[in-house]
């Protein structure tokens, strides 16, 4: 997920903020503190300030940083972002499981090699036409179900799979660097949350479209088509709203540090850094955690299209909104919150409760799915003595992998950082 982009940024910003630490005492302007040593005179202090306001004046709105997350955010709530809310359908809101399972797996065999080939590309056109180019996919993807939905032809299901699969490799490698590198340091946890919200945010509005246009279809089945043309729509704004990305050269920090983000960077070299960077202990160790964020993402959306009424799947692309919120929200709070002293203690025990869900959340599922092989219900709303079950596992399982997605995606962080 761009990696390479994010720590040559993170390196970058960390040395100059040294830099900026070790300079003589008459190059830094210093805060005012709540005890003055020497009373400054009303001159200087207008002075002052109207530097400050000239300095901000020089900084366009669409060059400042919080210009760039909102770019990002907003082409992540319409590619990932609706992309995540038609799979909260349960495989894209397809009958047949096993097409769209299939699909997803080519999706994500292209968009493994993609991403590793972002850093090149990047390198060739930049950050803005690759996070531009990057979400061109995502309204094919959903334009096969639709052609799927309305003719049931299978082709252009596999078209638009291996299509978003190669945009979104590329997206997601530019897309990570821009959110942990372009912001400055004090506002970066912020920004990532921004970042996040607008993605979130996606499955919200997805989820609302899908139960509106589906919440009289007490039966199973496919979703209507005209779901998966409000969602086209949608997905076709991502390549406008990602050209209105700045490059990193052009954007300016109101601290005044630069954003690195070299450029003609040779492809052995390139090639050298990322394997030295996959082979570190700090990556290693992770391989687990997202090979299990992988894989433990295709069984819900396979349970939920198996055995619920297409309104029922409706309402838990809905609730993998707000769930998915709520778990993300839950597992930064038990680390950032100092409930204890110590954030390495903090960590361990919101990795072990993490770790306790996701296992209660697998056992609960292997029991309920051994009596639905037997009984094969459709479940729906209308029966609240079948449903409330069945559902609350779904629920109960976006809740405990969105907490292991910050938990990887915020380890990744603090991994730029610390490098």
């Amino acid at each position: 997920m761009g990696l390479r982009l994010s720590i040559l940024c993170s390196v970058h910003r960390a040395r100059t903020d040294r830099m900026t630490d070790h300079q003589p005492q008459h190059d830094k302007i210093q805060p005012q503190s709540d005890v003055e040593l020497q009373t400054p005179s009303p001159d200087s202090l207008s002075n002052h300030d109207a530097t400050r306001r000239s300095t901000t004046a020089r900084i366009p709105f669409f060059r400042s940083t919080l210009f760039q997350i909102l770019v990002v955010g907003s082409c992540a709530f319409c590619a990932p972002g609706i992309w995540n809310a038609m799979n909260g359908l349960g495989v894209g809101g397809s009958q047949s499981p096993d097409l769209v399972n299939a699909a997803n797996a080519l999706l994500y065999a292209f968009m493994t090699v993609t991403c590793f080939l972002g850093p090149w590309l990047t390198n060739l056109i930049g950050f803005r036409w690759t996070l531009a180019c990057g979400s061109i996919g995502y309204p094919l993807y959903a334009a096969g179900l639709y052609v799927n939905n309305r003719t049931g032809a299978t082709w252009f299901v596999y078209f638009g799979s291996i299509a978003c699969g190669i945009s979104a490799g590329f997206f997601w490698s530019v897309e990570g660097a821009i959110s942990t590198g372009y912001p400055e340091q004090n506002k970066r946890g912020r920004y990532i949350a921004t970042w996040f919200t607008f993605r979130n945010f996606g499955n919200v509005v997805g989820g609302s479209i899908s139960l509106a246009l589906n919440v009289n279809r007490a039966e199973s089945g496919s979703v209507g088509y005209q779901t998966y043309l409000a969602f086209i729509a949608i997905q076709c704004l991502g390549f406008f709203l990602g050209s209105l990305l700045s490059n990193p050269e052009k954007v300016q920090r109101k601290d005044g540090t630069k954003i690195a983000a070299p450029k003609g960077t040779k492809w052995r070299v390139e090639l050298r850094e990322m394997w030295r960077l996959a082979r570190s202990n700090s990556i290693l160790l992770l391989v687990p955690l997202f090979w299990y964020y992988g894989w433990c993402q295709a069984y819900p959306g396979t349970y939920l299209a198996t055995y619920f009424t297409v309104r029922s799947r409706a309402l838990g692309s809905l609730s993998f909104a707000f769930s998915g919120t709520f778990g993300t929200w839950l597992a930064g709070a038990l680390v950032d919150v100092p409930w204890h002293k110590s954030r390495r203690t903090r960590a361990i025990v919101t990795y072990v409760i993490i770790a306790s869900l996701n296992s209660g959340s697998w056992i609960w599922a292997v029991y309920i799915q051994n009596e639905f092989r037997h009984t094969k219900p459709t479940l729906d709303w209308a029966d609240q003595s079948t449903f409330g079950r069945g559902f609350g596992l779904y629920v109960f399982e976006r809740v405990s992998v969105s907490m292991v997605r910050l938990r990887s995606s915020s380890t990744q962080v603090h991994i730029k950082i610390i490098r």
